[in-house]
């Protein structure tokens, strides 16, 4: 029989079920994409450098990783970052400049229609 893959982390499970019933609440679509991202295996989790978030991220606007923020590169806009962890570089390097770094919860009470937000896989 097949080992069951998927979130164990208590936390990570509460999250994916506050995503899924935000979706359905505020019938948003975003927060059931970002649900599925978190529920799958371990070993495909995202992991995105701050390089990243700059070259697509729109100056001031908002951006959710599903995943972990790592600090490789420099952020030259001004974004909110929603993640479900950073990294101690990245988050060092987010305090310097004038983003704000986020969990995916405070961002889907900000914004619950998760317009103009942009997943970063």
């Amino acid at each position: 029989m097949a080992k069951p893959t998927g979130p164990t982390n208590v936390h990570v499970k509460q999250l994916i079920e506050a995503l899924k019933k935000k979706s359905l609440e505020s019938k948003a679509p975003i927060w059931m994409d970002i649900a599925e991202k978190l529920e799958g295996p371990s070993r495909s989790k995202v992991e995105v450098n701050l390089s990243k978030i700059s070259e697509h991220a729109q100056d001031g606007g908002a951006v959710v990783v599903p995943g972990v923020v790592l600090g490789d590169g420099e952020l030259t806009k001004t974004v909110s970052i929603a993640a479900y962890r950073f990294s101690k570089a990245a988050m060092e390097k987010i305090k310097k400049t004038k983003c704000k770094p986020i969990t995916i919860e405070e961002l889907t009470k900000i914004n619950p229609k998760g317009t103009g937000v942009r997943i970063l896989v």
